[in-house]
């Protein structure tokens, strides 16, 4: 069916949240009535549905055969700036495809089974699992059992039995370290990302690959651990910078590490990117949310969410469970966090 003009320029949840000052998925608790909302966000949110005549088009809508199409986001991510994009994206294309988009947090605190019962109970049709969820072996062997659809985006190593939307890591890490091994850096530190998740791996070996093809060896001094996380990218940088022989740039395997990577930096007194050069992963909010703004690869997170939900829907009603698999490419971004090295 096709949908009128004022149903396409319908105001959506990313709306409300830009002129309510909030995240998307603060509207989604508001409008779902959870409690864990403060009053005067809940009153802000509230007065920008009023004021933008919003109504959530997506929530009880039926499709052919009388079956509503109700599939979960279920994540478990520590980074809000990723979760963000990821939840803009889920919402945009949920609307569009008269799809109610769940939105469900999976503490450390809950059981996988538990979950599973939880969308159970919700006569949920299917589930997208953003990382890390995308590769727990738990999670997906529980949903396999109850033979329900799920859509795993951004692994590193997409599994043949299970849907996925992804990008090339090894790819996106090789580029990023052979731009900066172009602009002259030979010493080019490294923070990993969480070890549970295969892209972290996939950007790595991309990072190593680079260096390769450069003729220069990887030096363990310089290359660090971190899980994805501000603080995390906070102690890998430092010891980066501890090294006997700092590098010249750190390459760091999302916005947030790199973000800290900055902000240790500049505790120590050195100028970004005179003294070091910092590059990042994702192009978040974040990366152009600090100075310098963070060069970084663009991984399209909101069409890759968007694309998730479409692959889901489709599933669903189709009532074909024979898993899909479709490749985003990726953009690396030029801004001010990188320089060339300067030849004394």
């Amino acid at each position: 069916m096709t949908r009128s003009r004022s149903q396409r320029n319908a105001p959506t949840i990313a709306d409300v949240a830009r002129h309510a000052g909030v995240s998307p998925m603060t509207v989604s608790r508001v409008i779902n009535g959870e409690a864990a909302v403060r009053p005067a966000t809940r009153e802000k949110v509230e007065a920008s549905i009023a004021a933008l005549d919003y109504a959530p088009s997506a929530a009880a809508r039926q499709l052919a055969g009388g079956e509503d199409t109700r599939i979960a986001l279920v994540y478990s991510n520590p980074s809000s700036a990723y979760l963000s994009e990821f939840l803009m994206g889920s919402l945009d294309r949920a609307s569009s495809l008269n799809v109610q988009l769940m939105v469900e947090k999976f503490g450390e605190e809950a059981s996988v089974s538990e979950m599973v019962a939880h969308l159970r109970r919700g006569r949920i049709s299917g589930i997208i699992l953003p990382p890390p969820l995308c590769e727990s072996e738990a999670m997906l062997t529980a949903l396999a059992a109850e033979s329900i659809p799920v859509v795993a985006v951004a692994p590193g190593v997409p599994r043949e039995d299970v849907a996925s939307v992804c990008i090339d890591d090894f790819a996106a890490g090789r580029a990023m370290t052979s731009h900066l091994i172009a602009r002259g850096h030979r010493r080019i530190g490294f923070i990993k990302g969480n070890p549970d998740q295969s892209a972290s791996e996939r950007r790595y070996q991309g990072y190593l690959a680079a260096l390769a093809e450069a003729g220069l060896a990887p030096d363990p001094a310089i290359i660090a651990q971190g899980y994805f996380t501000y603080r995390s990218g906070l102690e890998a940088a430092a010891a980066i910078l501890a090294a006997p022989q700092p590098p010249s740039a750190i390459f760091a395997s999302n916005d947030d590490m790199a973000a800290a990577t900055v902000a240790m930096a500049h505790a120590k007194r050195l100028d970004v990117p005179g003294d070091l050069s910092v590059c990042g992963f994702d192009d978040t909010p974040l990366a152009t949310t600090i100075w310098p703004e963070l060069t970084t690869i663009h991984q399209p997170i909101s069409d890759m969410a968007r694309a998730a939900v479409e692959m889901l829907a489709r599933m669903v009603r189709s009532k074909k469970l024979a898993p899909a698999h479709e490749w985003l490419d990726f953009t690396l971004i030029l801004r001010q966090s990188d320089a060339e090295v300067v030849k004394g």
